[in-house]
């Protein structure tokens, strides 16, 4: 039997509901949100580290892009944000090294964008493969242009806007 993904359902606050909805299979009423993370890594240098997604995986397959997930039932914004960052490249994490960027409120998600400064290696991290295909360092430069070019996931003008000028703070 597949474990199916459960996800708490919250208002626009961020607090839960008390209801909770299987990943694909429930739909969010209006005024609803799950919970999503995005976590950026940037190198003392200010070199991001990117990932392209399993070619397996249904939504956005092949794509390079944001390191994340949806935050699983009972997860705060923090514990999903370090879960999916050492599940997905093995990178570890704590309250002082990943931090808070920003909040995005999305269609049917609140999109909490974390940031962590390191300069692991891309060649050495350890990848979950059934979510990651690869994974390369990028320069601000370069990832413009994968964004501009189709290459990169386009979250929309005003997600970048935002993840770029909080990672400025960072570095």
């Amino acid at each position: 039997m597949i474990n199916k993904e459960r996800w708490d359902v919250l208002n626009r606050d961020g607090t839960p509901t008390g209801r909770t909805v299987f990943r694909g299979e429930n739909t969010l009423r209006a005024g609803e949100y799950h919970l999503v993370v995005h976590i950026w890594i940037i190198s003392s240098d200010g070199r991001l580290i990117i990932q392209r997604r399993s070619p397996f995986k249904r939504l956005m397959p092949g794509e390079w892009a944001a390191t994340g997930g949806a935050a699983i039932s009972g997860e705060d914004s923090y514990t999903a944000a370090q879960r999916e960052l050492f599940e997905e490249l093995g990178i570890p994490s704590t309250p002082q090294t990943l931090k808070k960027l920003a909040r995005i409120y999305r269609r049917s998600s609140l999109l909490d964008v974390w940031g962590i400064v390191s300069d692991c290696d891309p060649a050495k991290l350890t990848l979950q493969k059934s979510e990651v295909a690869a994974v390369r360092s990028a320069t601000r430069a370069q990832l413009k242009e994968m964004i501009s070019n189709g290459s990169f996931h386009n979250y929309g003008k005003e997600y970048f806007q935002v993840v770029f000028s909080k990672l400025d703070r960072l570095v």
